[in-house]
């Protein structure tokens, strides 16, 4: 019997070529989108958990309670992962149930030479000693002991040995950081351990460890100093911690050290879990990579989407081609097959298709990997994906959907009675209809959800290109020489024959630039109440220059200038986000105003228009720009862009000639900043892609449905020609009740689609409306996929000869 089941099913597989090309190779393609979709959603849930220690890694968050306010509990947007150095020792000596505490700098990048050849290399991390016991990093040489235990260690990854020397087994040779004079970082470093490259999956991003050690030799200070944000801290637990005990214990202890400086009289730190770092954390300045997790979801419904609009199709052609198989339950039913025996059989024939679609599914992944990494940025292997682990869960899948998919057919021509079929009857089942024109409903709803969500993220990412931040970034030429003490000495003859070249219309020095890495800082200014206040604050350090350079707009008081001998020294100039951040609702009072900051004290000179110096995803910050050129870290070269490769050439040659020992790196503001973006515009080309294929795979469920629709209206349509209808007027009529299931699916998928893509939109500070045209051209274009996938069988339905159709009656 089940030899007779199997020969059944290949044999209507056969015989219906195309019907079943279109449920193998459109339920192929949905397993193939959803399997991938999961197998992304995988590895972004799977971020650190390669370490042995994952759910007993917490880090420290820092906070404040400004005003009295408890924050502890809330979301933790005002809080920041990069803090002060002391805490981690402190909290140790005051919790037994930290084991072990790490710290690292904020990222920092260092010119090494080797021999002769200079490397700018970013990524460098100064870690405690403790980073091999806390993380699971592998050391493929060296002693993870003491790979960090002494001032001037160096641990390298896989990678940078190789970058640098062409080979792994490195230990004991050493770079030479002493090319940037002034830098505190400067001094020859020693080659104590060489690693493996940090895992893909992990939130921290580095090319090389330096020892904490090397940072409290320069900057010892930085060791006492509660009010210095230069840190990060991570804390290895005692096994049987409870978080939420351990979380609960932390506003004592701030108490309980609040009287060891001044700096800690509103300071509340609190601690996240390791399972929180990547996508669930909100905390400010974070040390690597993160995710969204508001992204995991919608990706996660986009995989089931494309799964359910799949599985419709294969239950709306099955359900529609049942009555062809009439006869044949009928003269089973009479020879006594009973019900139940009939469902198996026809739940067998689902899972044989589905095990064929899931083979199909398997090919197309192996093809689809260049691609999906491509869009992804992410690497994935084939056998990685289908692996012990993976196969029983795809096995079981299959058979899930098989016997899902398969369920309303089986049901359906298992009940025909066998009486009526074998006398003839043969009317179209009205439940069977409607169901199928639900499911069409249903999926053309979703297909025009994602129409609507791709749209929206299209208009989303073009305001983010084209709103005007507030500054200057086209034609602006970068240099970053890493706060170079040579080059900063060279300033001026620098910018001289910088602003020589034929090319280049002016220069400015900076430490940061928007969309760079800057620093925070504690200003004091006499409040609009009088009264002298500190505040934290973003902070620009820049040169004469800078303001002009960017054409940042004021809106009171005035520029820095030369012809002012005391601008160098005891002014300052800030934005309006920092005026009304001391209570200035006109801008023009604060000009004038006593302030003190880092040891400069002066007035506040000039405010600027408030400008996007980071991304849209975060609101305008209070910011400072106080003049220290000989902080600067950049070069900013307005250029035009006639001949710039002759430009860049002579900028270059000059750039050799005055700082020899240094490598010429450059890059364009406008590319550097749009990177900010780059994780949403990985968003838009994964969302569009699957939402194209979720179209798609809709499309040929429609497809086989108008062409079984036209083949059961064939002798219908040749009455109708032979009457006098025209061709236009016959595909109307077959296109007709599509049209109108479009329609109503457009009613169902507007306000599921508004929600959810209005929610993603909160993600930024600075978002688009979802204006009313969106959805109508959804629908339009619903509307015109589906015509279009109906039109070539509706029109060879209406051009074929009627003779042919009627010469059987």
């Amino acid at each position: 019997m089940l030899k007779n089941y199997f020969k059944i099913a290949f044999r209507n597989l056969l015989k219906n070529k195309v019907y079943s090309l279109i449920n193998i190779f459109g339920l192929g393609l949905g397993i193939t989108c959803c399997f991938l979709i999961f197998n992304f959603v995988q590895k972004q849930l799977s971020y650190d958990t390669y370490h042995t220690n994952y759910d007993r890694i917490y880090r420290v968050i820092h906070g404040s309670t400004e005003g009295g306010e408890d924050v502890s509990g809330q979301s933790y947007a005002d809080y920041w992962v990069w803090g002060n150095a002391p805490i981690g020792p402190v909290m140790q000596n005051d919790f037994p149930e930290i084991e072990k505490v790490v710290r690292f700098s904020g990222r920092a990048d260092i010119l090494f030479t080797i021999g002769e050849v200079p490397f700018q290399e970013t990524g460098v991390l100064f870690m405690d000693s403790t980073a091999f016991d806390v993380f699971s990093w592998d050391l493929i040489y060296g002693d993870p002991k003491t790979a960090l235990d002494a001032p001037y260690k160096v641990v390298l990854t896989e990678s940078t040995a190789i970058k640098y020397f062409g080979e792994t087994d490195v230990v004991g040779k050493t770079l030479d950081g002493s090319a940037s004079p002034g830098r505190s970082e400067a001094g020859l470093y020693t080659i104590s351990g060489v690693m493996k490259d940090v895992p893909e999956n992990s939130h921290f991003d580095f090319n090389l460890l330096l020892s904490f050690e090397t940072f409290a030799t320069n900057r010892p200070f930085i060791l006492e100093a509660w009010g210095y944000v230069d840190t990060y801290t991570y804390l290895l637990m005692d096994k049987n911690t409870d978080f939420d005990a351990f979380r609960a214990k932390i506003p004592a202890f701030a108490d309980r050290v609040e009287a060891l400086s001044d700096d800690l009289k509103n300071y509340e730190p609190t601690v996240e879990k390791m399972e929180d770092f990547y996508l669930r954390s909100e905390a400010q300045r974070q040390p690597g990579e993160t995710g969204s997790l508001p992204n995991i979801y919608i990706f996660s419904i986009i995989g089931i989407f494309i799964l359910v609009i799949a599985i419709i199709n294969f239950m709306n052609l099955s359900t529609a081609r049942s009555l062809e198989r009439a006869k044949e339950v009928g003269i089973r039913k009479s020879i006594g097959a009973d019900r139940s025996s009939l469902i198996y059989q026809f739940l067998g024939e689902s899972v044989i298709v589905v095990t064929l679609a899931g083979f199909v599914a398997l090919m197309l992944v192996a093809l689809a990997l260049p691609l999906m990494q491509d869009l992804t940025g992410k690497t994935f292997y084939f056998n990685e994906m289908v692996n012990l682990q993976s196969i029983p869960i795809f096995v079981v899948g299959l058979l899930l959907v098989g016997l899902l998919a398969g369920s309303y057919p089986a049901l359906v021509l298992s009940s025909f009675r066998p009486v009526s079929i074998l006398k003839g009857f043969s009317r179209t089942d009205a439940k069977g209809v409607a169901l199928r024109k639900g499911l069409v409903v249903f999926q053309f709803g979703l297909s025009i959800a994602l129409i609507v969500g791709t749209l929206v993220v299209f208009n989303q990412m073009t305001h983010l290109l084209d709103r005007d931040m507030g500054f200057t970034s086209e034609q602006m030429l970068l240099i970053e020489y890493n706060y170079d003490f040579e080059v900063n000495q060279k300033m001026e003859p620098l910018r001289d024959r910088l602003e020589a070249v034929s090319g280049v219309k002016n220069v400015a020095f900076s430490r940061s630039v928007p969309g760079s890495y800057f620093p925070n800082a504690g200003t004091g200014i006499v409040d609009a109440e009088g009264e002298f206040v500190y505040k934290g604050q973003a902070i620009f350090q820049v040169g004469m220059d800078f303001i002009e350079q960017y054409d940042l707009e004021i809106v009171a008081g005035r520029a820095y200038s030369r012809d002012i001998l005391s601008d160098t020294t005891q002014a300052i100039v800030v934005n309006e986000a920092l005026a009304r951040q001391y209570g200035y609702s006109n801008p023009a009072d604060m000009v004038g105003k006593r302030f003190e900051q880092w040891g400069k004290e002066g007035e506040v000179i000039g405010i600027v228009k408030d400008f996007n110096f980071v991304s849209l995803h975060t609101e305008i910050e209070p910011l400072s720009l106080p003049y220290e050129p000989f902080a600067s870290r950049y070069v900013s070269i307005k250029v035009d862009t006639e001949n710039l490769q002759q430009t860049l050439g002579e900028v270059e040659d000059i750039w050799a000639e005055m700082a020899p020992h240094r490598p010429f790196l450059y890059s364009f503001l406008d590319e550097d900043f749009n990177n900010q973006y780059e994780s949403d515009f990985r968003f838009r080309k994964i969302f569009t892609s699957f939402s194209v294929l979720a179209i798609l795979i809709a499309c040929l469920g429609l497809l086989g449905l108008a062409t079984y629709t036209a083949e059961q209206r064939t002798k219908e349509i040749g009455i109708r020609k032979v009457l006098g209808a025209s061709v236009p007027t016959i595909v109307g009529l077959l296109s007709r009740d599509f049209v109108k299931l479009v329609l109503i699916a457009l009613v169902f998928a507007v306000p599921i689609s508004w929600y959810a893509m209005n929610q993603w939109l909160q993600t930024f500070a600075y978002s688009i409306d979802i204006e009313w045209w969106i959805f109508l051209l959804a629908g339009v274009i619903a509307l015109v996929v589906a015509l279009f996938t109906i039109s070539f069988q509706s029109i060879r339905a209406a051009l074929m000869n009627p003779v042919k159709s009627l010469k059987s009656e």
